[in-house]
C-alpha cells in the first residue's frame, strides 16, 4: 500500500496535467478565432502599387476624410480591423498591409524610405491627402511619413510610439536587429520572435514560451518575423534613452495628437510627452483605461480619441 499510494498520486497528477494542457489549448484556439475579426461591413479590397514596384493591399471602408492605419511590428492589417470598424462611420479608412506582410509584397533591399513610399502611393489613390494613424512603431513610421510627405497631411495620431528618451526602461541593444537578422536567415522565425520580445519589449524568456503556446496569433508573428528589422530600422537611434533629435520633424505643422494608455509603462509617457514638445501643432494625451493592447483591446475607445480641430 505504501507503494501503490504514491502511483495513485501521480496517476491523477498526471490525468490533471493533460486537462489542464487541453483546457490552456482550447482557450488558446478559442482566442485565435476571436482576435481573427472580420473587416468591417462594406469593405472593399484593394492595391496599389508602390514607387519601387511593391503590391500594397488594404481594406477600405467607411466614408469621410481618408485615415490611414499604420501597424506595429509583427502585426498585418487584420490586427486593425476592429479600429477601422469604429472609425468608418467618420472617416474612409485604409487598412493596409506593411510591405512584407499579409498579402502585400516586399521589394529588397529595405529602406524606410520605401514604406514612407508605400504610404505616399495610399495617400495619393485616396485623394491625395490624409490623415495618419500609428500605433507602436507604426507610429514612429507615420511620423517619419508626415515629415517626408509635408503637404500631404490632414492630422497625425500616434499612438504609444515606443520611444526610450530616458532611464525608465532599458535601451534596445544596437546590435538586435543583426541577431534577428540571422536567425531569420536560419529559419530560427520562433526564436527570432522570442528574442525579439525579450530584448525589445522586457518580457521574460519564459513568458516568452507561454505566449508563443497560447497567444493569438503567433504563427501569424513568425511567419512576419523577417519584417522585425523594419521596425528596428524605424526605430533607430530612438530607443537608445536619450534625448530625442531637435530638428528632425520640423516638417511636421499639422495637427499632431501623442496618446498613451493610463495603465501603460511610464517610459511610453515620456516618449509621448518628449515628441509632443518638439512638434509645434502636438498634444499630449492619456487615455484612461488603456494600454499597449488597445488597438485590439480598446479599439472603440481609441477610435473615439482621434478628434482634430
Amino acid at each position: 500500500m505504501m507503494r501503490l499510494i504514491p502511483r495513485t498520486l501521480k496517476g491523477w497528477i498526471a490525468v490533471l496535467a493533460v486537462c489542464v494542457l487541453l483546457l490552456f489549448a482550447t482557450i488558446a484556439i478559442a482566442a485565435r478565432i476571436a482576435f481573427q475579426p472580420a473587416a468591417p461591413p462594406g469593405t472593399v479590397d484593394k492595391t496599389v502599387t508602390s514607387l519601387d514596384g511593391t503590391l500594397i493591399a488594404y481594406e477600405q471602408t467607411g466614408s469621410g476624410p481618408p485615415i490611414i492605419l499604420v501597424a506595429a511590428a509583427l502585426s498585418d492589417r487584420s490586427v486593425s480591423r476592429r479600429l477601422a470598424g469604429h472609425l468608418a462611420a467618420r472617416f474612409t479608412v485604409i487598412n493596409y498591409d506593411r510591405r512584407g506582410r499579409g498579402d502585400s509584397t516586399g521589394s529588397q533591399p529595405y529602406a524606410v524610405d520605401r514604406e514612407i513610399e508605400d504610404i505616399q502611393s495610399l495617400i495619393d489613390a485616396n485623394g491625395g491627402k490624409a490623415i495618419l494613424l500609428g500605433t507602436s512603431s507604426g507610429a514612429v513610421l507615420a511620423l517619419e511619413a508626415a515629415n517626408k510627405l509635408a503637404g500631404k497631411g490632414i492630422g497625425l495620431y500616434l499612438y504609444e510610439p515606443p520611444l526610450i528618451v530616458d532611464n525608465t526602461w532599458p535601451p534596445v541593444p544596437a546590435d538586435l536587429s543583426d541577431r534577428i537578422a540571422a536567425l531569420v536567415s536560419a529559419n530560427r522565425r520562433d526564436e527570432a520572435v522570442k528574442l525579439f520580445f525579450a530584448e525589445a519589449m522586457g518580457i521574460p524568456p519564459p513568458a516568452t514560451t507561454m505566449m508563443s503556446l497560447l497567444m493569438p496569433g503567433w504563427d501569424k508573428m513568425t511567419a512576419m518575423a523577417h519584417t522585425l528589422r523594419y521596425d528596428l530600422a524605424v526605430m533607430s537611434g530612438l530607443q537608445s534613452g536619450k534625448p530625442l533629435p531637435a530638428g528632425r520633424w520640423n516638417s511636421v505643422t499639422i495637427p499632431v495628437i501623442v496618446a498613451a494608455g493610463s495603465r501603460s509603462e511610464p517610459f511610453f509617457h515620456n516618449g509621448a510627452k518628449a515628441l509632443a514638445a518638439l512638434l509645434p501643432a502636438a498634444t499630449y494625451h492619456s487615455l484612461d483605461g488603456l494600454d499597449h493592447s488597445a488597438v485590439l483591446l480598446g479599439s472603440k475607445a481609441l477610435a473615439g480619441s482621434v478628434n482634430f480641430p
